[in-house]
């Protein structure tokens, strides 16, 4: 099996801080079928789960944590040291330093000058996630701002990225991310995205950038596929969480959720209406 890697500037990696571990493993374990790893040792105060769906990483649970759990999105790096002194000098706050995560990776994170938090990733043992836009894994990670054009700016700065209105939403890409997935774990990309007319350079596609709604705070926010929207409602609600809204468009049936500890996220029912 091909090790997924990611380039620099490619969101990599997601995990969940929540008050009470165990609480999280039930429900994310009931609506997406994950199993879980614990990777710190039996003696340490705090957790770190690595999830995993048919064997493969898919993310990560921690805790305990004080407050509302959330979620956390990771964008991969060559040097998560000199990343963070880059990204400072560019308006960024460092909010933990650099520092080694085992023998995984070295890790920091920061926010934008907007105040949304982000991570850095420098991968060693682990890479990143290993399986994405299947049913029960990680989408998308979207940045929800109020400020889209000094966003923009920042992240284009920060990571390469190009941001692309594509009329339903805005796209942002890593131009060459693309070719690095058709020449290592997604060689059909380019042939089956073009049977379905996505949007041109959406092989780069890395995530979106959607404006807050009304009481929203800025944040990145993560999405997970699903093979039907309406069952995971369903199985959501029956495990203690809160549908906070849902919508359909020509691409996809979705749901926002928020989990019976307060971390927010969005299910995706990938359903084209045009195909």
């Amino acid at each position: 099996m091909t090790t997924r890697t990611y380039p620099l500037g490619v969101p990599c990696w997601i995990d969940t801080e929540q008050p009470d571990v165990e609480a999280a493993i039930e429900f994310y374990g009931g609506i997406f079928g994950w199993t879980f790893e614990d990777v710190m040792p039996p003696e340490s105060p705090d957790r770190y789960v690595i999830v995993k769906l048919d064997g493969q990483d898919v993310g990560a649970i921690a805790g305990p944590r004080e407050g509302t759990a959330k979620w956390n999105t990771y964008v991969s790096v060559d040097s998560a040291d000199a990343a963070a002194e880059r990204l400072v000098a560019a308006g960024a706050v460092l909010r933990s330093a650099p520092a080694d995560a085992g023998e995984g990776g070295r890790g920091a994170v920061l926010t934008d000058p907007e105040g949304v938090e982000f991570r850095l990733w420098e991968a060693k043992r682990r890479p990143g996630v290993q399986l994405a836009n299947q049913p029960g894994a990680w989408n998308f990670s979207d940045l929800h701002t109020s400020g889209a054009d000094a966003a923009i700016a920042f992240y284009e700065q920060a990571f390469g990225w190009q941001v692309d209105d594509i009329g339903f939403g805005k796209l942002i890409r890593r131009p060459g991310y693309g070719d690095h997935l058709e020449a290592t774990t997604d060689p059909g990309i380019r042939a089956r995205q073009s049977e379905i007319a996505t949007p041109v350079g959406f092989e780069d596609a890395v995530a979106w950038l959607a404006p807050v709604a009304p009481d929203e705070v800025p944040h990145w926010h993560v999405s997970f596929t699903v093979a039907d929207r309406d069952q995971t409602v369903i199985d959501a609600e029956r495990l203690g969480a809160k549908v906070l809204g849902q919508d359909d468009n020509e691409w996809t049936r979705s749901a926002l959720i928020r989990d019976p500890q307060g971390a927010e996220f969005t299910a995706s029912q990938f359903a084209p209406t045009g195909v």
